[in-house]
Parts: structure tokens; C-alpha cells; sequence
């Protein structure tokens, strides 16, 4: 297997996990900053022109990070990060799902209408009047997340998994882009930090 590796929160998710996990990938490096995700030859491996990518053996292609990820999952053995009853995958999926939907969608697009512009104006369509709401959105859910936390180690329960690798990497990036976590949220800054002490954080 071959990961199309870039700089970015989307691609470290896929690290951390397969480092979590314990998986060793062969990495081809794609330089975002140029434009070579959105021309030839990378658009031939993803036609959205988005990282990463994952190539199978087969030579067939995955993308979307939470794909990658619960492909991994499935095809190696050890642990699992997603769950190993039907309840706790549906767990890890639910706080995946949320953290995907009301934190880092607003968090990323924040980013992009704003600091971020110079860079995304010409490749997508950019909403630069949405983005202090948009920022303001996710820091809204990052305050009751904070509620919901008070007591759990990991978002998804007791066992670390999916949604909190999801979660920390968007976080680290926002720490980088302008968006820090706020650090009057406790349970969610001891969660954080807890999260960037295990060593597949650096990954």
C-alpha cells in the first residue's frame, strides 16, 4: 500500500491512526502548496484533487480520511480504534460523525475563507463574510463538548479510538491557523493534552 502524503490535518489523521495502529505505509509526498493535488499526474489517482490517497496493492484507490482509516482497521490485526462490538463501533462513528460535522467542518472553512484564502480562492468557492461565524461555530461546540466530557477519558468513552484522532489532529491545526483551543474548556484541554502525549501524535 502507497499513501499520497501532504502538510495538512486530513493526511496526519491517517498517520496517527496507522501509527497508532501500529502500520507501516510507503508515503508518495504531494506538494499542496503548488497545486500539484489539482493537475496531473495526482488528479489521475484522485479525481476530487484532495489528500490523502490511499493505493492498495490492487492498485485500487481509497480516499476520504474515515475510509482510510476503518479500511485500515479492518484489514490489520491487533486492537481496533473503531470498536470491537456493534455498539462500540456505533459509538466511535456517533462522536466521529459529530466532531466531523460541528467542529472541524466550520473550523476548515474558517480557515479557508480567511488566513487561508490566498490559497483556496482559486480552487474553490470561498465565502470570506461566513468566516468568523463559522469559527465562532465551532468553538460553540467545542464549549458543550467541554459539558460532555466531564468525567470520560476519550470522546467515544474509555477507549481511545477514531473520533479523538479525528478531533486532536483538526485541533492541532486550528492551534497553527488562528483558532487555539481555548483553554478555560478543562475537560476538553486535559482530553487534548492527553491525546498529544501519546507518541503517535508526532506521526
Amino acid at each position: 500500500m502507497k499513501l499520497y502524503n501532504s502538510v495538512g490535518p486530513n493526511p496526519h489523521v491517517v498517520r496517527m491512526f496507522a501509527a497508532e495502529r501500529g502500520i507501516s505505509l510507503d508515503m508518495e509526498e504531494v506538494d499542496i502548496m503548488a497545486g500539484a493535488n489539482r493537475a496531473a499526474p495526482y488528479l489521475e489517482v484522485n479525481a476530487a484533487g484532495q489528500l490523502p490517497a490511499l493505493q492498495l496493492d490492487n492498485g485500487s484507490i481509497l480516499t476520504e480520511i474515515t475510509v482510510i482509516c476503518e479500511y485500515l482497521d479492518e484489514t490489520h490485526p491487533g486492537d481496533s480504534l473503531i470498536g470491537s462490538t456493534p455498539e462500540a463501533r456505533a459509538k466511535t462513528r456517533q462522536w466521529t460523525r459529530w466532531a466531523d460535522l460541528n467542529v472541524i467542518e466550520p473550523l476548515a472553512n474558517g480557515f479557508r475563507f480567511s488566513e487561508g484564502l490566498p490559497m483556496f480562492q482559486d480552487r474553490m468557492r470561498c465565502l470570506p463574510e461566513a468566516a468568523d461565524g463559522l469559527k465562532a461555530c465551532a468553538q460553540d461546540k467545542l464549549k458543550w463538548l467541554d459539558g460532555q466530557m466531564d468525567g470520560k477519558a476519550f470522546l467515544a468513552g474509555e477507549n481511545f479510538s477514531l473520533a479523538d484522532v479525528l478531533l486532536f489532529c483538526f485541533l492541532t491545526f486550528g492551534e497553527a491557523v488562528g483558532q487555539p483551543l481555548n483553554r478555560d474548556l478543562k475537560n476538553v484541554s486535559a482530553w487534548f493534552d492527553r491525546v498529544a502525549a501519546r507518541e503517535s501524535a508526532a506521526a
